[in-house]
């Protein structure tokens, strides 16, 4: 047994210790306890490395160590180890993210060796609902994209990735890994969106999804439709299909100076009860 602090990577027998640190706080570790419960620990299957940080023998903390570098539950002390092993194996993530305070703490002590970042977004709000809204009705016209959809769907998620991101996911490997994930969602039934003649003109997606809360990503309105609404009733009907058919609990996060955003996931009921910080490479 182990008896001093420490960090290493988890094996795959340690799934149900993992699954109790995720367990801490449902909502912010979605995205990571999806992933963790399809896939297990094994590396291969998981996208990445899990780290633990164990103390007395005992797991405290994780961070995902995949494209993304995601620090979960991690204390001051647990931080320091998961940095000094990243600066050791290279970055090799294209973002650090995860709630405010941690990912502040990882990214000072990973700034020296792996700056400058692209961008870093300090604050983004978390948020969340576990109802409806009782004065925003659903759209009626947002649905689930059928699998014969790619071709309408993707033009709308690259110009939602490239504007929020700022590069476009079609770089590098000419968007497969992109298209891939778009596909894997519409696939499960995930993936809405308004369609008229033939264009989309609102959608969304559930990404994470666990049995105890899930995540709404990439929210998107065609620029010559924003201010008139479709994001408050297309949220509304997002909703509604995340209620009903996959977790008590729906959470999203935003950037900060997203203002409009904001105040519209307001109007539709989510909450602001935390904040992630991304780091963009």
């Amino acid at each position: 047994m182990l008896t001093t602090s420490t960090t290493r990577v988890l094996e795959p027998h340690e799934l149900d210790a993992a699954l109790a640190v995720l367990d801490r706080d449902p909502v912010s570790n979605a995205f990571v306890a999806a992933r963790v419960q399809v896939a297990g620990l094994d590396p291969w299957r998981l996208g990445g490395e899990m780290w633990g940080w164990y103390s007395g023998g005992r797991l405290e903390s994780l961070c995902y160590a995949g494209a993304n570098l995601v620090p979960i539950c991690a204390t001051p002390e647990a931080v320091r180890g998961f940095a000094e092993r990243a600066r050791r194996a290279g970055r090799r993530c294209s973002s650090i993210v995860g709630p405010a305070e941690t990912t502040a703490g990882l990214w000072s002590l990973l700034e020296p060796s792996w700056g400058p970042a692209r961008e870093v977004r300090a604050r983004q709000p978390l948020m969340v609902t576990s109802s409806m809204p009782v004065d925003v009705p659903p759209d009626p016209l947002v649905r689930r994209v059928r699998k014969d959809e790619m071709d309408v769907i993707m033009p709308a998620c690259v110009a939602m990735f490239t504007e929020e991101v700022g590069v476009s996911p079609l770089a590098g490997d000419g968007g497969l890994l992109y298209q891939a994930r778009v596909a894997e969602l519409v696939t499960a039934g995930r993936s809405f969106a308004r369609v008229e003649n033939g264009r989309v003109v609102f959608k969304a997606e559930i990404g994470a999804a666990t049995p105890h809360a899930c995540q709404i990503q990439g929210v998107w309105v065609a620029p010559e439709y924003r201010g008139r609404g479709l994001s408050e009733t297309g949220m509304a009907a997002v909703l509604r299909y995340a209620l009903s058919e996959v977790a008590p609990v729906v959470s999203l996060y935003v950037n900060d100076f997203n203002t409009a955003a904001r105040a519209a996931y307001r109007r539709v009921g989510f909450r602001e009860v935390g904040a992630f910080m991304s780091v963009l490479f």
